[in-house]
Order: C-alpha cells, then structure tokens, then sequence
C-alpha cells in the first residue's frame, strides 16, 4: 500500500492549490479527481481574479484586503494566464448606488490594495461615454472605471495541477474515490482508476470537493457528518456578440445584485445568477428563467440590441458553476464568501473545505498548509511557491 504525508479528494483550485503548497514544503502528495482536472466549478466561474468590491457592502473587509493581496501575487506569478482588465462602472438617475457611494467604495477598494498602481480609479469624462458602443446613454450620470484582472479558470487550475505534479505531488485524474477508514494513526482510502482499484494510507486527508464536499464524508468510517450548506448555481451565457473593450459592472435592473459583462475569446460573457438548488443529482444547467434574467439585464442597458429571442439565438454557450454556502436564512448574494475549514475531534486527520474564491486559492492553500504543519509536523522545504510561475 503506498503511504503519503497528504492525500486531497478534489481537483478544483483549492484542491491543486493545496497539493501545490504541500508538495513544495515536502510532503508527500496525493490528489484524486473524479474527473479532469478542473473541469467541474473551477472551470465554470466567471474567469475574475478581483478583490470583490460589492462584498465592502456586506463588510467583509478582511477577505477584499486578502483577495487585493491574492491578485497581486497571480497577476506577477502567472503573466500569460492572469492579466489586468479595465472594470467599468455606469451610474444611472435610477441606480440603487449613486455615484458619491460608488466613489467611496472605489476610495475603500484604493485604500485596501495597500497603494497597489491597480488600485487607482477615475471617473470617465461625459466626452467619451459614447465609447462603450450600445450602452445606454439616457440618465447616465456618471461612468467609473477601475482595475481588476481576468483569467482562464480551467487553465489556471490545470497550471497549478502541473507545478504541484513537478514538485513530486501524484495526481490521479480521473479516479473516483470510493472509501476513507479513518485510524488513530493514519487513514485509509481506496479509489478506483483505469479499472483498477488503488488502496493508500495518508497521515492527513483533505476534502476538497466543492459541492460533493458531504458525498465525500459519506463514505467516511466511521461516520462523520457534514456541515450544513446550500448550493449556489451561478449560470451564464456566451453570446456572439463582438467582445466590449474592458468588463462592465451592471446593477441588476430586477433585483439589488450585479452582473458582469465581460470579453472572452472574441465573444460577450454575461454572468452570473444565484439559483439555490436542491440536489446534484444531474450536471448543472442554465434554467430559462437564468437565460432571461441575464439576457434581460443586458438588453435593459444595450436597448439598441436585438429582442430577448433574437438575443438567445446568438448563445453560443450557457455553463454553470456551483457555489457551497453556509445554510442561513439570508440571501446568497449577501453571504460571506469566506472559505470555512472543518474539522472533528473524533476525526483530526480529515479536514473539510466548504466554499471558496478562484481569487484566493493561494491563501487558502497556505491556511491548509498551517494546520499540516500542526498536525504532523513540518518536512524539509523543496521550493518557495512566492517564486513558482504558472504558465
């Protein structure tokens, strides 16, 4: 039976991202992915590596200082995957926020990018509105623009997959994990790959699964219970429609969230919703309703464009990501975003990641890497992940 140090269930960002961290302080790695390497949420997100200026609403203060922090760090690391994009911001007569609110989260978004050149923001001259080709122009008071980045999610994660895989960690696409016997002194797993079925022993085993994060612990023995959670399904749609210059942040003009419009690969990607679902029992899908709350919102401020059927014809592609969020009462959009890791007195060698940002995969991964450290002590240091460039 082959012996690690780690063993992660999960082949997402957070899951590569952890096998990266962990094989680079030199402990041995195992990574099981049920199918490819981030082909699942971490390849249906939409594509930003930001701050999150909308969470300073919800004041979660501390996770835009660590996401600023996080975009810095990819946009040096990985140069040809992650790039800088112009973010605009229109504000309308009608607007739920008005253009002093917006100027003092911009000013908030500024000051917690710690003096970051991508931290600066302007407000664009009346004189060249008519540069954002089919925007509405009616009520139009002012018009914003800041600096987030943009990446390709699947590629990303991939990326990370290959430096973790470089540095030693054994990653096994897929490969359907079956059963975790948790010990006193190590665990034992079983997974299927190939045909064959993979017997291991792990001193740690981390959960990150994503939405299957309870599925996972089902197959635990003994028994562990999962942490209450929601799944958040966030659709969108590619249209073929030639891509804006920079990504637009819209109000929703049905309820208080917002919307993107962004370029991608040529195209115009309009996203995201937040539909609660009750199972994952068939692959994600974007509903009806998704298709004309997103392609309602872009008709509301491109009224120059076609009809809603005329517009779901230019659909070249709809895909769906799941989100985890804790249960509460309140709705998603006003939910922390924050990654919660689980863990039991009666199992201490399984940890459980629940939720998650693209963005700060990294200092999740370097959160894990602290409880390793604590848990089985630290190894001899192969590489420094601060200098390991994705590509």
């Amino acid at each position: 039976m082959a012996c690690f140090d780690v063993a992660i269930i999960g082949g997402g960002i957070s899951g590569v991202g952890i096998a990266q961290y962990a094989a680079a302080s030199g402990y041995s790695t195992l990574l099981i992915e049920k199918g490819e390497i981030g082909g699942q949420t971490s390849a249906n997100s939409s594509k930003l590596i930001h701050g999150g200026l909308r969470y300073l609403e919800t004041g979660q203060i501390n996770l835009v200082r660590k996401s600023l922090l996080e975009r810095r760090h990819l946009l040096n690391l990985a140069p040809s995957l992650v790039k800088a994009v112009p973010f605009y911001i229109p504000v309308y007569d009608n607007s739920q926020r008005s253009p002093w609110t917006i100027r003092a989260g911009l000013s908030m978004y500024a000051l917690l990018s710690e003096f970051d050149p991508l931290g600066q923001f302007v407000s664009v001259p009346a004189v060249h509105w008519h540069r954002f080709k089919g925007l509405k122009l009616s009520g139009l008071k002012a018009v914003f623009q800041y600096w987030d980045a943009q990446t390709d999610d699947k590629l990303l994660t991939q990326a990370v997959a290959r430096s973790a895989q470089a540095l030693g960690a054994e990653v096994y696409a897929e490969a359907e994990f079956l059963e975790l016997e948790h010990k006193r002194e190590a665990c034992e797993l079983s997974f299927s790959h190939r045909g064959e079925i993979h017997k291991a022993e792990a001193k740690l085993v981390i959960n990150a699964a994503g939405p299957w994060v309870n599925a996972v612990l089902s197959k635990v023995l003994p028994p562990l219970a999962g942490v209450e959670l929601d799944w958040v399904q966030g659709a969108h749609v590619l249209l073929d429609i030639p891509a804006p210059d920079g990504i637009l942040y819209l109000e929703s003009c049905f309820d208080k969230r917002v919307i993107f419009v962004m370029p991608w690969y040529g195209q115009t990607l309009v996203g995201t919703t937040e539909t609660e679902l009750t199972s994952l029992d068939k692959p994600p899908q974007a509903t009806e309703s998704e298709i004309n709350y997103l392609l309602g919102i872009y008709k509301h401020y491109f009224p120059l464009t076609s009809e809603i059927d005329e517009l779901k014809a230019l659909i070249t592609q709809t895909f769906c990501g799941i989100r985890v969020l804790p249960k509460q009462n309140s709705q998603a959009f006003e939910r922390p975003r924050d990654t919660l890791m689980k863990t039991s007195i009666s199992h201490p060698r399984i940890l459980s990641l629940y939720g998650g940002k693209l963005t700060t995969f990294r200092s999740t991964s370097a959160e894990v890497l602290e409880w390793i450290e604590k848990a089985i002590g630290k190894r001899q240091s192969i590489a420094d992940v601060d200098k390991l460039t994705l590509s």
